[in-house]
């Protein structure tokens, strides 16, 4: 019987796989000049602080110049082993939050804190904002609606820009720093000016469900995550009304009541005008709801 013999050949050799292109690498060290830059500079406003300028008892047998590593990561809310990586130029991840909270545990004036988030390599969630977008036309306006108080505010509620009326009427904004020009920060955090809201518990509860309801398409803002962190921390009213998760319109509530130390009982309408999508920046002013509080007004000049 002949048996068939099929022929073997070898295969062929693969061919050589093309060659990668080239791609530059970044500059040797740059991350860790960067990363020991940012550490010096920690160290450096760290011991620049003293424990009585931050709030804190000065203890026996302290022996280093200003804070404590331990008492800025108290002072900020983080974890004290995460900071001290942090001053020792650890390669980690920092979110625009937390070098927030150190900023300000810090003292960092404006000029330190855009240094502190230019070296981490980080978008300011809170960059000077000194009525930012605010035309001249807009600003004129304002004065020209004098003796009623109007304002310039985001759907944040960041205030930016306003008349001598609505300063007084808040108590004296220009007393406070820019950052703090924020509606609800300054309904939740300074008493004597989230007092004067003779309806307060239905104000501040009607703000926050606003804010929350204007969030949602703002999820992973680092600005707007930033102020409800700050919020959170600083006022167990807000941490409750934050936590029922009410939504309101950003129309709702458009009356308001105010006992002032100086001008007495204010009955206003609150009138928003959009300059732009509805959901940015709006002119608001507050209109006198009755002859009485027209009158009064004229004392806020």
């Amino acid at each position: 019987m002949t048996t068939m013999l099929q022929e073997t050949r070898p295969l062929p050799a693969p061919a050589p796989a093309p060659a990668a292109p080239y791609a530059p690498h970044a500059v040797p060290g740059a991350a860790d000049a960067r990363r020991g830059e940012l550490a010096a500079f920690l160290r450096s406003r760290r011991e620049r602080v003293t424990p009585e300028q931050a709030g804190l008892p000065r203890g026996p047998r302290r022996r280093t110049p200003g804070l404590r590593r331990e008492e800025v990561a108290h002072l900020a809310a983080v974890g004290v082993t995460w900071y001290t990586w942090l001053e020792q130029a650890r390669d980690i991840k920092v979110s625009a939050q937390v070098l927030d909270s150190i900023a300000r545990a810090l003292m960092l004036d404006r000029v330190e804190r855009s240094h502190l988030f230019a070296l981490a390599e980080t978008a300011d969630p809170m960059p000077d904002t000194t009525c930012l977008g605010v035309s001249e036309q807009l600003r004129m306006m304002l004065e020209r609606l004098e003796p009623f108080p109007a304002c310039v505010q985001n759907a944040r509620y960041d205030i930016r820009a306003y008349n001598r009326a609505y300063g007084r009427l808040m108590g004296g904004l220009d007393s406070l720093p820019v950052e703090e020009h924020n509606c609800l920060w300054l309904a939740f955090t300074h008493p004597r000016i989230g007092d004067t809201f003779v309806d307060r518990p239905e104000v501040i509860q009607s703000m926050a469900a606003k804010f929350r309801a204007s969030m949602a398409e703002h999820i992973a803002d680092p600005a707007w995550n930033c102020l409800l962190k700050r919020l959170l921390d600083a006022s167990p009213e807000f941490r409750a009304l934050w936590a029922r998760h009410e939504v309101a319109p950003p129309t709702a509530r458009t009356a308001r009541v105010f006992q002032h130390p100086e001008a007495g009982l204010l009955r206003l309408n609150l009138t928003s005008l959009w300059v732009g999508p509805q959901s940015g920046a709006r002119l608001v002013t507050f209109v006198p709801a009755d002859e009485t509080t027209r009158e009064r007004l004229e004392l806020l000049r």
